[in-house]
């Protein structure tokens, strides 16, 4: 059901799209999903991360249908002549895991010493703040703008 709304809101997207940009004028960008590191890791988590994974091919995150839903969609508005530069981000962050703040982040409410004990419990593997990855994805986003 979660894949059938986000199909539905990006074939909304596209309906708007196709019917209100300038195609002679405008640029288009889609950017993939960015993984959330702590559901795909075999540990659960991305603390005491300080390495990116080196495997080649690396791919454990990502949800890959909602990455076919996205990829199909533009497909079909560049087959209706509304060019879309897909920036493919997802599988390259994944490889990031030691990029997330883990425990290093402003907490709203004080940590307990119950949670000190057990950083895992509180670590933040949602957000990318160590110099690498968004520098990268703003990079791939510069050159489609220049190149383009």
């Amino acid at each position: 059901m979660k894949m059938r709304r986000y199909e539905m809101g990006l074939s909304t997207w596209s309906e708007w799209l196709e019917m209100n940009i300038n195609r002679t004028k405008t640029k288009l960008f889609f950017m993939s999903v960015s993984p959330y590191i702590f559901r795909g890791d075999a540990s659960r988590h991305c603390y005491n991360r300080s390495e990116p994974v080196f495997q080649e091919g690396y791919w454990s995150v990502a949800n890959k249908s909602q990455m076919s839903i996205a990829e199909s969609t533009i497909k079909k508005l560049e087959r209706r002549g509304v060019k879309v530069e897909y920036l493919r981000i997802t599988q390259m962050s994944e490889q990031r895991r030691d990029a997330h703040p883990s425990i290093y982040r402003k907490f709203y409410a004080p940590i307990t010493e119950e949670n000190r004990k057990h950083p895992m419990s509180y670590s933040d593997c949602l957000h990318w703040c160590l110099p690498g990855v968004p520098d990268v994805w703003n990079q791939i986003l510069y050159a489609y703008i220049i190149n383009s």
